[in-house]
């Protein structure tokens, strides 16, 4: 239901999608990056830059935001042993966030 809700809001933010790539990564050997169970959610085109083959996996190897789709952001990627927690305060003003904006959307 979580995968169905990000799509919709996708479809929503970005018009030009017409299907997803949905990839769950849960382990180092799926590509895990990150020590946690993770959904990456795909916006596609007909048309675009992997169309008709499997490119896109190689991308979410070497995934970051791009300055056509989000607005510019510095990504910094700590390795893993100085990463810390977020605390509850931090993850409740995540989700205040994702709320109004699936408020907005009318989800």
């Amino acid at each position: 239901n979580t995968v169905r809700t990000v799509q919709t809001l996708l479809k929503e933010a970005y018009p030009q999608t017409t299907a997803f790539n949905v990839a769950v990564q849960d382990g180092v050997a799926a590509g895990q990056s990150v020590p946690h169970l993770h959904v990456h959610i795909l916006p596609r085109a007909a048309g675009d830059a992997y169309a008709g083959n499997d490119a896109i996996y190689d991308e979410l190897q070497s995934w970051a935001p791009r300055n056509e789709l989000v607005s510019p952001v510095s990504l910094e990627v700590l390795p893993d042993e100085q990463r810390r927690d977020r605390t509850r305060e931090e993850m409740a003003q995540e989700a205040a966030r994702y709320r109004a904006v699936a408020e907005a959307s009318k989800l």
